[in-house]
């Protein structure tokens, strides 16, 4: 096990009707810039329920923040909290409205010329941010519970990560009810956003941790079960209960502590997504087993143990049993309706070409191993097609 320094500040408040707290958990003197996305919480109740618990509150709007969040719209966002001079970000939304308020809320009292310099940093120049707390109505990315943020800059086709400390929420709302509007394909995206977050912390270097494996295949494990259910559409509070708190789970920072991480898949999905404006979990599917099958020999160890402890695959040598594993997966986001491949969505290993040049200009070597470089790119694409 490696060395770790573990901190999570943030207070959960978890359950039905729950959102009607919110009054108690904010300061009463701040002046709330309440932050969501097109406009869904307005059809589906959340917007009227957050309203109502913060009736007497001084509190201005901002909407419109996008899947996959831009730079472009945070900056109008920050200049409109600037001018509003608010002290509380309430985020009422998914990953992405939240993701786009952590760095609003790193923007407003920035004193650089760039708020991009923030997100070219990946966060490490934020000195001081705006308080920030989150309604959760989508889960999927963990952003509730981890002080990370991945924000897209259109003008010149980049998504990228940044986090720091000071980007912890202060408290997240989650209460399951907000996922019955969900659609089917939101759901999916999130289920598949949420097993892959669990996997590239867990399908890597075997570090001799049991207890830290043990809870990402537990996480794993009920995900599957839960997963029909929630797909299902059905109001299934219990199964929406569950699925939200694995999503939290996955990327709260416990199932990092001590272990060798990996993120290749992301690093990889952020740029499909970026150049072809995939949604972000689509993206992580069509990635992850083309990387597994590429790092096989480096990674059988682990999924060999996925095979057995998750898919229940008890026989076979250990390179069966990962490749297993990786079928498994594969069949497991197909019954959730989610492509694994590139030709689903009309796109060749050849299209694939600019992100294969973008690696070689900032020279990649990435993954677990450091040996995903823009040769292995372009042929983990070709695994992809």
């Amino acid at each position: 096990m490696q060395n770790f320094t573990f901190v999570n500040p943030v207070k959960i408040v978890f359950g039905k009707g729950v959102i009607s707290q919110l009054n108690a958990l904010i300061d009463p003197k701040a002046k709330i810039l309440l932050t969501y996305g097109g406009g869904s919480i307005k059809k589906n109740g959340i917007y009227k329920q957050v309203k109502a618990a913060l009736k007497k509150r001084k509190v201005v709007e901002f909407g419109g923040i996008e899947p996959n969040p831009s730079y472009e719209t945070c900056l109008k966002a920050i200049e409109f909290g600037r001018k509003n001079k608010v002290d509380f970000i309430l985020a009422v939304g998914g990953g992405s409205v939240l993701d786009g308020s952590k760095l609003i809320a790193a923007g407003i009292p920035y004193k650089g010329k760039n708020i991009w310099d923030i997100v070219k940093s990946y966060g490490s120049i934020v000195k001081a941010t705006i308080p920030m707390g989150t309604v959760l109505t989508l889960p999927a990315t963990g952003s509730e519970m981890n002080a990370f943020g991945v924000i897209s800059k259109l003008s010149t086709k980049e998504k990228l990560a940044f986090g720091n400390p000071l980007c912890f929420p202060k408290f997240s709302i989650l209460d399951p009810q907000t996922t019955y509007s969900l659609d089917k394909k939101q759901l999916r995206n999130g289920i598949v956003d949420t097993f892959v977050h669990v996997a590239e912390q867990y399908a890597t270097k075997d570090l001799n941790t049991p207890l830290q494996d043990r809870y990402a295949e537990a996480i794993l494990k009920t995900l599957v079960d839960v997963a029909p259910a929630v797909i299902s559409g059905k109001k299934n509070y219990d199964a929406r209960a569950n699925f939200m708190w694995c999503a939290t789970q996955a990327l709260n920072g416990t199932l990092a502590c001590g272990v060798q991480q990996d993120w290749s898949t992301h690093g990889i999905g952020h740029e499909m997504t970026a150049f072809f404006g995939l949604a972000h979990a689509e993206t992580l599917a069509i990635v992850l087993p083309a990387v597994w099958k590429y790092e096989l020999k480096n990674k059988s160890a682990k999924l060999a143990k996925l095979a057995e402890n998750v898919w229940g695959i008890k026989k076979g040598t250990k390179i069966q049993k990962a490749n297993a594993a990786i079928k498994h997966t594969v069949k497991f986001f197909n019954s959730l309706g989610m492509p694994t491949l590139l030709k689903k969505y009309n796109i060749t290993p050849n299209d694939c070409d600019v992100i294969v040049k973008r690696a070689a200009e900032k020279k990649w070597n990435i993954s677990e191993n450091q040996n995903i470089d823009s040769k292995a790119l372009r042929k983990i694409f070709q695994m992809c097609k």
